[in-house]
């Protein structure tokens, strides 16, 4: 069995999405999610989610590792990009390379995709791991009020910066 196992949001049991977006060290990641993470907050969040399924036929997964519930992401439109996320539980913050290699496995194979983009709030200053896998910085983007650094993913430069890296 693989160690991680993609499922849809609406698998996971809603207390543990609760649970994982009011977790103060992931809530200090997160500049758009302010106030907690209610019940409430979680059935729009599901239901936001599918709808970008539904029009896009992509969108964000839940991710199990080794059978455990560690977080959700992966691709979901974003100004005309397909943008990465990644909100992992701390206890699995190790995991996340793995994670993004089977995301952009998918982006650039089965989804035939030329470029993915990441957005960093400017708060987050390391940017040095998303550079060694590719990324280029490519301007700022405002997303409901927050700023965002955005960094890009080609096809080919993940194929140069994966080369190097092995």
């Amino acid at each position: 069995m693989d160690e991680i196992v993609f499922v849809h949001l609406y698998e996971v049991h809603e207390q543990e999405l609760i649970d994982l977006m009011n977790n103060e060290m992931v809530g200090k990641q997160m500049p758009l999610l302010s106030g907690g993470f209610s019940s409430e907050n979680c059935q729009n969040f599901l239901k936001a989610k599918k709808k970008i399924w539904d029009e896009h036929g992509y969108g964000p997964w839940a991710f199990l590792i080794k059978g455990e519930f560690a977080g959700w992401g992966g691709l979901q439109p974003e100004h005309g990009d397909a943008d990465f996320a990644l909100v992992l539980h701390p206890k699995f913050w190790g995991w996340g390379r793995k994670i993004f290699e089977k995301v952009i496995a998918r982006a650039f194979n089965e989804m035939k995709l030329n470029s993915i983009t990441v957005l960093f709030p400017p708060s987050r200053t390391n940017s040095k791991a998303i550079k060694r896998m590719g990324f280029v910085e490519d301007g700022e983007l405002n997303v409901d009020g927050a700023l965002f650094m955005r960094f890009r993913l080609t096809k080919a430069s993940h194929k140069d910066s994966y080369s190097n890296l092995v």
